[in-house]
Formats: C-alpha cells, sequence, structure tokens
C-alpha cells in the first residue's frame, strides 16, 4: 500500500473555509448548498478513523515482514493518523470549552 501526499492546494482550503479568493466570507446565497457544521465533523472523523485504520494494518503488514509495504511508508501513514487525531482533540477540546463558557454565562 503506497501512500502519496497531495501538495496544497490554497483556494480548495479557503473554500473550506468558507472564504473566497481573497479572504472575504462567501455570502449566504454561496453557502445555501454547503454541509453543516455536523455533517463536517462527522466527515473529518470518519476520514481521521479510516486514516488511523489504515496505519494499523499497515503496521501489521511490516510486522508480518510483507514485501509490498516498505517500513517508511508505514511511518507516514501513521504520523497523518496521529495529526489526525490531534487536530480532532484540539476541536472537541474548543467545543467542550465554548460549551462550558457558554453554560456559565449569566442570562
Amino acid at each position: 500500500m503506497e501512500v502519496k501526499l497531495q501538495p496544497f492546494n490554497l483556494n480548495q482550503a479557503l473554500a473550506r473555509a468558507g472564504l473566497d479568493a481573497s479572504g472575504n466570507p462567501v455570502s449566504q446565497k454561496a453557502k445555501a448548498g454547503s454541509a453543516s457544521f455536523g455533517d463536517a465533523m462527522t466527515q473529518a472523523l470518519k476520514s481521521v478513523s479510516a486514516s488511523q485504520d489504515q496505519a494499523t494494518q499497515m503496521q501489521r503488514e511490516v510486522q508480518l515482514d510483507n514485501p509490498n509495504v516498505s517500513l517508511e511508508d508505514t511511518m507516514v501513514a501513521i504520523q497523518k493518523a496521529q495529526i489526525g487525531f490531534s487536530a480532532v482533540l484540539q476541536v472537541r477540546n474548543r467545543l467542550v470549552s465554548a460549551y462550558t463558557d457558554i453554560m456559565n454565562m449569566q442570562v
């Protein structure tokens, strides 16, 4: 199994963040067809889970001395899975913090 890194695409990253090419927020009309935050989080969690599963499978294959799986590709896959998990963990921590702040507000 070969892991390939894709080059960074600024326009795609801006579109995911809901910004146009100049960095301004996209109007509500343009956003109408986009997914909700819950859908985006679900997709991100599925992606991180798949990445972890792939890294685990590659690690198992390396341990079984499969000549088709290289140690370098396995290490890259493991690092990608760890970075993805760390990012999801940070988002969760921020959401919990925001929820706590809102619950502690006086009305």
